[in-house]
């Protein structure tokens, strides 16, 4: 476990807690897909999965908090292009916002988890009591954080995935190369594309 964020001296009373607590979604055991890396988002379809206005999405672009790694704006007329991990960034900073943490210190915890690999990232559930923000890998350790005071609520980031996941798949997507992508599935396109190359 570790602590992303602080605030220096800061102290908290113990919360009691039954020797075993069952934390459901915390730590999600299922299976998550590889985020496809060829499809980014224009920004109003990352903030319909981000759930989060387009003002946020260009405030934060626009301080670097959370910007497009797949295409920056460059001037008039370009349009960003996120990609799934960003689109996951944006959730989990609205969700940290929702909660009353800093922006400052959803900063600190954004770079903290830029530095994640996709699989690891997944896999950890972040802590907050509304000033500091803990990374947590076992259910043991989001035990002793609430018996020590120190989390008040939790954001199982393999949860978020799934939630973005699913959201995007209904959005239209563009692949990095400019072709635009559906998320809905066209069954007859490869019939239609087989019938025009031998045509």
């Amino acid at each position: 476990m570790s602590a992303t964020t602080g605030l220096p001296g800061q102290s908290h009373e113990a919360v009691a807690l039954p020797a075993t607590v069952d934390q459901p979604g915390l730590f999600d055991e299922g299976e998550l897909r590889s985020a496809a890396t060829h499809l980014g988002y224009r920004g109003p379809v990352a903030c319909a999965a981000a759930g989060i206005t387009y003002r946020q999405l260009d405030y934060w672009a626009r301080t670097g908090l959370v910007e497009p790694s797949i295409r920056p704006a460059a001037g008039s007329g370009t349009q960003r292009l996120y990609s799934f991990r960003d689109i996951l960034t944006l959730r989990i900073v609205k969700r940290l916002i929702d909660t009353g943490v800093s922006l400052p210190n959803i900063r600190s915890a954004v770079r903290h988890l830029e530095e994640r690999g996709g699989e690891d990232l997944a896999r950890i559930t972040l802590m907050s009591d509304g000033a500091t923000i803990y990374e947590c890998r076992s259910a043991d350790e989001v035990v002793d954080l609430v018996r020590g005071g120190q989390g008040v609520f939790g954001i199982a980031v393999g949860r978020v995935w799934q939630e973005v996941e699913g959201s995007l798949a209904s959005l239209p997507g563009e692949r990095s190369d400019g072709e635009a992508e559906s998320g809905l599935r066209d069954e007859l396109a490869p019939r239609r594309a087989a019938r025009h190359a031998s045509a």
